[in-house]
């Protein structure tokens, strides 16, 4: 399929690599372009429904510092992208959501609910933030799925989503290596 590069999956839905959008259609920042919402290591996820259609879709920049701007969270993708060269070509250790949007109802809660569970099996991705825009509908959104107010600047607001494993998931991840490496002797 054009503009898909790899899936994720879930039983309902399938988070989706994307190559290609429609940007105008992006609510929060239209004037960004697909060239560059795909280099310097940022992607775009579109999340699939039941009936195969996108149903919201995230952009993200990858970076190892929280930006307060697009302009410095462009800065800061450049200079995680060199020294991935040093880091096996791993990226930036912070995901940093710069703009979501539904295009089907309830959209935009299920692509946070899914890309939150990509990045906590991510082993190179230690948080999961955003680049929101100084609004009320972006803060009531994103305490409403669970994050927290990390800061308030000048023309935008960051927000985090604690990805930090719960205990029980601690010991089922343990179980899992047990039981593989008693699989292997």
């Amino acid at each position: 399929m054009p503009g898909v590069r790899k899936m994720f999956t879930n039983p309902k839905y399938r988070l989706e690599e994307l190559t290609d959008i429609d940007c105008s259609k992006d609510p929060v920042r239209p004037q960004l372009d697909v060239k560059f919402r795909t280099s310097d290591g940022r992607k775009i996820y579109g999340l699939r429904d039941e009936e195969g259609d996108i149903c919201a879709i995230m952009c993200f920049a990858f970076t190892d510092d929280v930006p307060t701007t697009v302009e410095e969270m462009d800065a800061m993708c450049k200079s995680a992208r060199l020294s991935s060269i040093h880091k096996a070509g791993i990226q930036g250790s912070i995901a940093i959501a710069y703009t979501v949007w539904a295009v089907k109802r309830g959209g935009g809660r299920k692509i946070v609910n899914e890309v939150y569970k990509m990045v906590k099996k991510s082993n190179n991705l230690n948080r999961l933030v955003t680049l929101s825009p100084l609004t009320d509908m972006a803060r009531r959104f994103h305490l409403a799925n669970g994050a927290k107010e990390l800061q308030v600047n000048e023309t935008s607001q960051n927000f985090e989503y604690d990805i930090e494993l719960e205990e029980w998931e601690k010991y089922l991840d343990r179980a899992k290596k047990f039981f593989t490496l008693k699989k292997v002797n």
